[in-house]
């Protein structure tokens, strides 16, 4: 199956102009079985989802992960999952510790061939000290619950490495995940958005997604990957069961 994470920029292209349906027609490009969305609500007052829908069910087959105490919003701090296939079993929206409003949406999904799958959908925070904060609760939260496939994907805000990284707090259980320019759109040279795995050979070929319109439609390049889950099928049409949200 094909996974993504997309910063949209609340829908604002690097020209300054909000347009919903052109990011709706980047997430149609990748053409993901799964994708998580950064910055897909307004981030002031009463939350609101920024893209239609209907559009994305219709034109791309992908449905929201639903969610508890969220009327009008896409996601959860702007963190949005949508997906193909499979039974949403549970959804934890955590916030986040930090000076800014920042969260993580981890999701446990069934696929249809019944193999389990765990997404963390995660934005982290511009500070350094906020960033080391958000991935230690990550880590925390993961080493409380049983031991699954895990994919952590989002806007990490780091491109550093060293010492003084927040990766090196997310090592521990997913290893340094593949450096892949994403930031900024229209000349890539920092690795601000990333798809890493908590078992070897889980994801392979992450790249960009690199089109004209990509660099266009918002600040940050669309990246994505391939999830070998033991010949998960990437067919199908997603029924979430939300008696268990």
């Amino acid at each position: 199956m094909l996974i993504a994470s997309y910063n949209v920029h609340k829908c604002v292209g690097v020209d300054g102009k909000f347009d919903p349906a052109r990011t709706s027609h980047v997430i149609r490009e990748i053409a993901p079985d799964l994708i998580a969305l950064q910055e897909a609500d307004t981030r002031f007052g009463e939350r609101r989802g920024l893209l239609d829908l209907t559009w994305l069910e219709r034109e791309a087959g992908l449905f929201p992960v639903p969610l508890l105490g969220v009327s009008k919003a896409h996601g959860w701090h702007g963190n949005a999952v949508f997906f193909r296939e499979g039974l949403v079993r549970d959804v934890h929206q955590v916030k986040l510790p930090g000076l800014e409003p920042r969260g993580a949406l981890i999701t446990e999904l069934e696929l249809n061939n019944g193999r389990a799958l765990r997404i963390i959908a995660a934005h982290l925070g511009l500070l350094h000290r906020s960033r080391h904060q958000q991935t230690r609760m990550i880590i925390d939260i993961l080493r409380s619950r049983e031991e699954q496939p895990t994919i952590l994907l989002g806007d990490l805000n780091e491109w550093r490495l060293g010492d003084r990284s927040s990766l090196n707090t997310l090592a521990t259980v997913f290893g340094l995940p593949p450096a892949i320019p994403s930031f900024p759109s229209r000349l890539p040279v920092l690795a601000l958005d990333r798809i890493m795995a908590n078992r070897p050979g889980l994801i392979e070929s992450v790249e960009a997604h690199d089109s004209p319109l990509a660099r266009l439609a918002s600040d940050h390049l669309p990246v994505k990957a391939l999830v070998k889950l033991g010949g998960a099928s990437a067919s199908g049409s997603l029924r979430a069961v939300e008696e268990n949200i």
